[in-house]
């Protein structure tokens, strides 16, 4: 099991609902959260797919925002 930090513009309620669907349909994903109250707006996502940094930078990215490994 990895866990992961990711850097994001996710900023408010609206664009978590935005992305949800998009990480939930993720396989090998056991659980993610964002953080919206610090200045980075951290995604921590804990799972065990193979390249999990990868799949979650693609991820977001198809939902419209950006992340970055931190």
């Amino acid at each position: 099991m990895e866990t992961l930090k990711f850097k994001t513009n996710i900023k408010c309620g609206g664009c978590i609902a935005t992305v949800t669907p998009h990480l939930n349909a993720m396989t090998g994903l056991e659980e993610w959260k964002v953080d919206t109250d610090v200045a980075d707006k951290v995604l921590t996502v804990t799972g065990d797919a193979e390249n999990l940094k990868d799949e979650i930078l693609e991820t977001v990215k198809k939902a419209g925002f950006q992340a970055e490994l931190i």
